[in-house]
């Protein structure tokens, strides 16, 4: 059946398409959702994969099946939202509430965990000196930034930037730890 829609698909068949919809849209949508664990999310990578399989239909090529390759896409796509950085306070979220499960989560999974912990105390160490210490009052301490000024003598903006800084420099070198938390099931 699928090498039938396909082929039809291939050649512009907007009833091909629909019944592909038809027939893959639910399963799409699960493997979305259980890797995102947002239903609106999911639709939204749901709506994107039929758009691009339309988009793109005449230049597929399938080694596997239709919902084989629709899995995948799911995957890439899921991989890219992740990877794209632009939900900051849900990935946030995301990690903070991993955190907060840790002792809900299976032997393997919390070493896992703890190499992931890791990896952002890694992450931190790398940042210049001057933004670790500042970055480390502000999240391990938990000093306001008027604090954190007063105590090292510099300006509140100075204060916002080393953090604002410190953190876009976070967000771009661990970004894919969320992807990997998700694609575990820790989250």
């Amino acid at each position: 059946m699928s090498e039938t829609l396909l082929s039809s698909l291939q050649c512009g068949s907007h009833q091909a398409m629909e019944e592909i919809y038809r027939v893959y849209w639910e399963d799409v949508f699960d493997a979305a959702l259980k890797k995102t664990g947002d239903a609106a999310l999911a639709q939204d990578i749901t709506q994107e994969i039929f758009i691009s399989l339309w988009e793109n239909r005449k230049t597929i090529n399938l080694s596997a099946s239709l919902g084989a390759y629709l899995h995948g896409a799911v995957k890439y796509k899921v991989i890219n939202y992740f990877r794209s950085g632009s939900l900051k306070e849900q990935h946030q979220a995301a990690l903070t509430a991993l955190m907060d499960e840790k002792d809900t989560i299976a032997a393997d999974d919390k070493l896992i965990l703890k190499e992931l912990h890791l990896e952002v105390d890694a992450a931190i160490a790398l940042l210049p000196e001057k933004m670790q210490q500042v970055f480390s009052m502000s999240r391990k301490q938990e000093k306001s930034i008027k604090e954190i000024a007063t105590e090292l003598d510099i300006s509140v903006q100075t204060v916002k930037n080393q953090i604002s800084a410190a953190l876009k420099l976070l967000k771009k070198s661990l970004s894919y730890i969320l992807l990997i938390a998700a694609l575990i099931g820790l989250t």
